[in-house]
């Protein structure tokens, strides 16, 4: 079993760097060890996504930026495997971004994507993380980033559980599911 961190963002607009969420869901050896969520104040008050996430420029106005809340935040992302996330694309982009825009230097971890494993392992379509929550029986709140990033860490810990493997990117009977996406 893999040490990962499983990250879910929500943005205020469509600048990768508008972060205004996060949920942050830290798994060793198979076991959530600890889970948290933050709000954050993007560089600009405009909220486009507000009828997916319900956050508002008045949730997060008082929030701190991604800069000051990340001597927070980046012990989780130390001495992990991997991160993974549902569409590692989109979070993979948006984590660069703000680490970009704040001088942070870029975590170096590859990120698996969970729309990926879910289609490999099980073949579930459509694969969007509601969908994939429900064929593994998982609670999930959508759109909260917490919720989403849970979500997300029980469907690796499923994969693993079902012979997936970071390490080889191999499921048991020897099927390669390619599942990274790099920064």
């Amino acid at each position: 079993m893999s040490n990962f961190l499983a990250i879910d963002f929500e943005t205020a607009n469509t600048a990768p760097d508008s972060a205004c969420a996060i949920g942050l869901v830290r798994v060793e050896n198979g076991k959530i060890v600890h889970e948290q969520a933050f709000l954050i104040r993007p560089p600009s008050p405009e909220f486009f996504f507000t009828h997916i996430h319900g956050l508002t420029w008045e949730h997060v106005m008082d929030a701190p930026d991604f800069g000051f809340l990340w001597p927070d935040i980046e012990p989780l992302f130390r001495g992990v495997d991997f991160f993974a996330a549902h569409n590692s694309s989109f979070d993979s982009r948006v984590l660069q971004s703000c680490c970009t825009r704040h001088d942070i230097a870029i975590p170096p971890q590859e990120f698996t994507c969970t729309v990926k494993l879910a289609r490999g392992m099980w073949e579930v379509r459509p694969t969007k993380l509601p969908n994939v929550a429900h064929f593994l029986g998982l609670d999930l709140n959508h759109h909260d980033a917490l919720s989403d990033s849970r979500a997300c860490a029980n469907i690796v810990i499923a994969a693993e559980r079902d012979g997936w493997s970071f390490e080889t990117g191999y499921d048991n009977v020897g099927e390669r599911y390619i599942a990274i996406d790099q920064l």
